[in-house]
């Protein structure tokens, strides 16, 4: 077994840091590593918190932690951010609105670039999640960077998805969006002080009666994340997802699709890191005027009969 999975059993938090920075780095070691990591995953509950920029994601997710811990849970958190055009990094890296449980040792906070990632996620999010479950963490939360309706990437990452909205923001126009409703396990409005609280849950009870397919309505809860309100009921109905998910035929299908998907995408990559070795590796000159149609095809069919 990998060293740094055999330390992690051993409760080691710098092996976890520097597993997650293995798989951000594209290690060469990475696979093998993340093999072992499969091999002791725990079944934490995978949460995921997305919505519009300015909703009040990271609030709401810092008074979530703060609910899990009462509960005895231990819990990590994946805060995908936007990349540096400079550093490469995380811009809000820093996550300000967390740093009351910076000294809790059941807490567990890491901010990921995005790194050009149009889903919202970056690409090595999904091994990062896996790593905080092997690691023996109760709860992962991953609470993505918002960028509207290419924010589809989180649904084959997590078991359950929130979607937070504020009235009166423009959030309405964006749950309209093709794929926004079809993410969303349940619905926050969070700010729900503000006005136009109720016009925004009629719409969103209407649009969730014209979109749900099966058994599972997804649900609409309403927060205030600076008086505290409403996170035992967001927390409550996460809880009946979950619930759901594992103990009904449809929720089950779910996840193998889930699972089907990650294969998938797993298989993708080693792919395009073969063939994109193998573009470098001959040498081969991609003109300015070059049909990129033409030439992908006969790149790939040329890959494809060396590799024979």
């Amino acid at each position: 077994m990998h060293n740094l999975v055999e330390r992690m059993k051993e409760k080691d938090i710098r092996a976890l840091a520097r597993a997650i920075t293995m798989v951000e780095n594209d290690h060469p070691d990475k696979l093998a590593m993340l093999s072992d990591v499969f091999s002791i995953k725990k079944h934490a509950r995978y949460v995921g918190i997305t919505g519009s920029p300015g909703a009040g994601k990271s609030s709401l997710v810092n008074r979530l932690i703060t609910h899990i811990r009462n509960e005895g849970k231990t819990v990590a958190i994946i805060a995908v951010d936007p990349t540096s055009p400079f550093s490469g990094g995380a811009l809000l890296g820093d996550r300000v609105r967390m740093n009351e449980h910076f000294t809790d040792d059941g807490v567990y906070i890491r901010s990921m670039a995005t790194r050009g990632s149009l889903g919202g996620l970056a690409r090595a999010t999904k091994d990062a999640v896996r790593i905080c479950d092997a690691y023996g963490f109760d709860v992962v939360m991953v609470e993505t960077v918002g960028v509207g309706q290419s924010e589809l990437d989180i649904m084959k990452l997590v078991d359950t998805t929130a979607l937070v909205l504020t009235p009166n923001s423009g959030d309405v126009l964006q749950i309209f969006k093709a794929g926004i409703m079809e993410i969303a396990d349940l619905f926050v409005i969070n700010k729900a002080d503000l006005q136009g609280v109720g016009k925004l849950k009629a719409l969103l009870k209407e649009l969730v009666m014209m979109t749900t397919k099966g058994d599972h309505e997804p649900s609409i809860v309403k927060t205030i994340t600076t008086e505290n309100k409403g996170i035992d009921k967001l927390w409550e109905k996460i809880d009946q997802h979950h619930q759901y998910l594992y103990n009904t035929d449809e929720g089950k299908k779910r996840r193998k699709q889930q699972q089907e998907l990650e294969v998938y995408e797993l298989v993708r990559e080693e792919i395009w890191r073969d063939v994109k070795k193998y573009i470098e590796e001959t040498d081969i000159t991609i003109e300015a005027n070059s049909d990129p149609y033409q030439l992908a095809q006969d790149l790939f069919e040329k890959w494809k009969g060396d590799i024979k």
